[in-house]
């Protein structure tokens, strides 16, 4: 069906809602990287209009990509909730938006519907909201998760330690763990890239994060950031898994380029709950996504990359997940060129996911290459907190050593704590105050050399 406005004394004709939906993105490098965006603004003011007055009902017909030969698309039309979807099912796009900034929108009604919105609906209202609409809404928004504590309750922000280290050296990774969790860090999860994935040191590495938790008695998660089959692995060789990790994506083509397909995730998940490790709950899935994944899989089809993100919270909503993170800038300038195109992107991403019942972090970040600095991600961070970001990354000096890229630190996870009066998770707050590295009001609170925790190293920082 092809759509068609007057905007300005210009006729505008657009071909399909596929072409619809890129023509009235906010401008990015990645959709003109695959020749979809809009010519001029005129043009991408014209597709708003004509969105606008699109019925939701038509995103469960008109199908962006093909039902017969992609899983996701069957996933997201075969698992659509039509009774939650019945409140809003005779909006339009622009009357969706109208209501979702309307007080009748508030919290517990957008828990209601969530399983009723697409991510091409989620997709479609967003392009038409400014940056501030984004924020309200997603700040009614809450989806709340469990493991060994409790994540993305209001007036919470969790973090993910990242002890990253080039060669996974035990002691890099032991000190960092300690670094991060002395500032508050950590209630997320305690989550490693490694750099390798020989399945002997992947063992070690489970076993180190393992240890470093009991020790201290921390009430968190670990997860290892290796592909899901390898973790499939060591589940079966008796690894202490928490979470099983997978970078997702929106399309069947750009998962099967990630080496998984939804069975895949079915197994893992199966596994993961076998161990029943959890303590307050049982949210085994870590996930992570970011704009522009299927465009380098040339699996987009045609689709802008923000509606094929929203695709992957599809995915990952299946598996109820206790965190996903949309990594934003980390994919480089080819896909979100600059600052104001990053930050864009995150409170998109943010919106998006929360609206379909996600619990939604950022990987506040961006690539040394990229037209982007430290300002930038300090007012997309300071945005996210205010739109209720349920966590952020914490690593040492916000610069990743192994992964080469620039995010948040430590520091900046108090900043946003302090600044809009949020605290970690209940039962790491509760293990903090105990540990004495917060005190009795809330603020992480200097230690000195005789604290407990550095009078009882974890054994990897004292071999060698």
């Amino acid at each position: 069906m092809a759509y068609q406005t007057t905007v300005g004394g210009f006729n505008f004709r657009f071909d399909d809602l596929r072409a619809l939906m890129a023509r009235a993105t906010p401008a990015r490098s990645g959709d003109y990287l695959a020749g979809v965006a809009a010519e001029t603004d005129g043009e991408r003011m014209a597709a708003r209009v004509c969105l606008a007055d699109v019925p939701l009902k038509t995103f469960l017909e008109d199908l962006l990509v093909p039902y017969e030969s992609d899983e996701v698309t069957r996933l997201i039309i075969d698992s659509h909730d039509a009774r939650a979807f019945a409140p809003v099912s005779h909006l339009t796009v622009g009357g969706f938006r109208d209501w979702l900034l309307s007080d009748a929108a508030d919290s517990a009604t957008l828990a209601a519907i969530a399983p009723g919105i697409t991510p091409e609906m989620a997709a479609a209202v967003s392009k038409l909201m400014r940056n501030q609409d984004l924020i309200l809404v997603a700040r009614k928004c809450r989806v709340v998760t469990a493991f060994r504590d409790t994540v993305g309750l209001p007036g919470h922000l969790s973090v993910r330690l990242q002890p990253n280290h080039p060669t996974d050296d035990p002691r890099g990774i032991a000190a960092s763990m300690l670094d991060g969790l002395l500032y508050g860090a950590g209630d997320a999860v305690i989550g490693v890239n490694p750099a390798t994935d020989s399945i002997p040191a992947l063992m070690n590495l489970y076993d180190l994060l393992n240890e470093v938790i009991q020790q201290y008695g921390i009430p968190t998660q670990s997860c290892v950031l290796t592909h899901v089959t390898n973790q499939i692995q060591v589940m079966e060789k008796g690894a202490p898994v928490d979470l099983v990790f997978q970078s997702i994506a929106g399309t069947q083509k750009t998962n099967e380029s990630f080496g998984i397909n939804l069975g895949i995730l079915d197994e893992a998940r199966d596994a993961a709950l076998s161990l029943k490790r959890g303590t307050v709950g049982q949210n085994v899935m870590y996930f992570e996504t970011g704009q522009g994944s299927a465009l380098s899989a040339n699996a987009h089809h045609g689709v802008d990359q923000q509606t094929l993100e929203a695709r992957a919270y599809a995915v990952a909503r299946r598996y109820s997940p206790l965190l996903t993170n949309t990594v934003v800038g980390f994919i480089g300038p080819e896909y979100l060129f600059d600052g104001k195109q990053i930050i864009r992107a995150g409170l998109e991403d943010h919106f998006c996911g929360k609206l379909m019942g996600v619990p939604l972090g950022c990987d506040v970040c961006y690539t040394n290459h990229a037209e982007a600095d430290q300002n930038d991600m300090d007012t997309l961070l300071t945005l996210l907190g205010t739109a209720g970001i349920t966590f952020i990354m914490g690593i040492p000096g916000a610069d990743d050593i192994m992964l080469n890229y620039q995010t948040t630190s430590f520091h900046d996870a108090l900043y946003l704590r302090k600044l809009l009066g949020l605290r970690p998770s209940p039962e790491f707050e509760a293990w903090l105050k105990r540990m004495d590295i917060m005190d009795a009001a809330g603020q992480v609170q200097p230690v000195g050399s005789r604290h407990p925790m550095l009078q009882n190293l974890p054994r990897h920082l004292l071999a060698g």
